[in-house]
């Protein structure tokens, strides 16, 4: 699949997802197989710029390209200044966020409160596409609620704007996460315009990850909260999708060794007190499923300097792998 220039390697995007995509996770989002892996939202406010918050978000050293800055506000020339001053520091890909749920976001008529308004949609994309020149993508939902799904219209809005590919998760604004997603109005989407649709939404397994495909006809899949502490979940859809067979499980050794790499980029991002804080949730979200995870949990979380969190991190895996390294992370998983 092609946005703009930039030939993606094959169909899987790492999400957007703020708090979480930072230049760590999106480097081992790409390591693990994702073709393109999209920044946390960014604000389009310039008093907000100078920041440590933003200038963390905008982080892109040693990054592989493409690299794709996702930008969110309700103003078109605010939003378009946003993404010419992102252009002008290392973004290749603008993607523009009306998909965010958030009250927060949606309350300053940002994020998906936008599908809202048509015709303020049309504006901004307007004004984003002609501001820069590189490519400009969109993430949407299928509507603000389920009575008023209108992802067709804003889709064609977009399309006549000159963005050049459409992120869509399959739930209504008002459905927030719950519920299960619904993919007939991606289908209807794809049907109705001829630049790429990426279906996004619930996609956490091989096996789904064909099922959505074959049920939209989308051109790619954008993975979130199914990547969280499980990186390779890319591998495993990558593989499968090209050979019909299941990928190996990861052994615990190569989770230890992908988690404690994740954590030391997050201390070298942070500094040691907010990066030991940032790693507590990845480091749960790493070995939920895997045994004695609560007890290690709690233990962990009242660690405070990254060498003891690293060493309460070996103590575990240790422990888990009784000192063998063939264990698989199946094995290991709690009964």
């Amino acid at each position: 699949m092609n946005i703009g220039p930039h030939l993606l390697k094959n169909r899987l995007i790492a999400a957007p997802m703020a708090g979480v995509t930072d230049r760590p996770f999106r480097s081992l989002s790409r390591h693990f197989g994702a073709a393109l892996a999209v920044s946390e939202m960014i604000s389009s406010q310039a008093h907000l710029r100078s920041s440590t918050k933003t200038r963390r978000r905008t982080d892109h050293a040693g990054e592989t390209s493409p690299i794709s800055v996702q930008i969110a506000g309700a103003d078109p020339q605010t939003m378009a200044n946003a993404a010419k001053h992102n252009a002008d520091h290392g973004a290749q890909i603008i993607d523009i966020n009306m998909g965010c749920p958030a009250k927060k976001v949606c309350n300053v008529m940002a994020g998906s409160a936008l599908l809202q308004h048509e015709s303020l949609v049309g504006r901004i994309l307007e004004a984003v596409v002609k501001a820069v020149n590189i490519p400009v993508t969109l993430k949407i939902r299928t509507g603000y609620c389920p009575a008023q799904r209108n992802a067709i219209a804003i889709a064609r809005i977009a399309e006549a704007a000159g963005v050049q590919a459409l992120a869509i998760h399959g739930r209504t604004r008002a459905c927030m996460f719950n519920g299960a997603a619904e993919y007939e109005s991606i289908a209807a989407v794809k049907r109705a315009i001829s630049i790429p649709v990426i279906a996004n939404g619930d996609i956490s397994s091989p096996e789904k990850a064909r099922q959505v495909l074959a049920c939209t006809g989308a051109d790619a899949l954008m993975i979130g909260r199914a990547s969280l502490g499980r990186p390779w979940i890319f591998r495993e859809i990558s593989h499968y999708l090209a050979t019909g067979q299941y990928a190996p499980a990861p052994m615990v050794e190569e989770i230890r060794a992908t988690l404690l790499d994740h954590v030391q980029q997050l201390y070298s991002l942070y500094g040691d007190v907010t990066g030991v804080r940032v790693a507590r949730k990845h480091i749960a979200w790493y070995t939920s499923e895997l045994r004695g995870a609560q007890e290690f949990r709690q233990h962990m979380n009242r660690v405070d300097c990254p060498t003891a969190q690293v060493e309460v991190v070996n103590v575990f895996f240790d422990q888990l792998a009784n000192t063998a390294t063939t264990i698989t992370y199946e094995e290991a998983r709690a009964a």
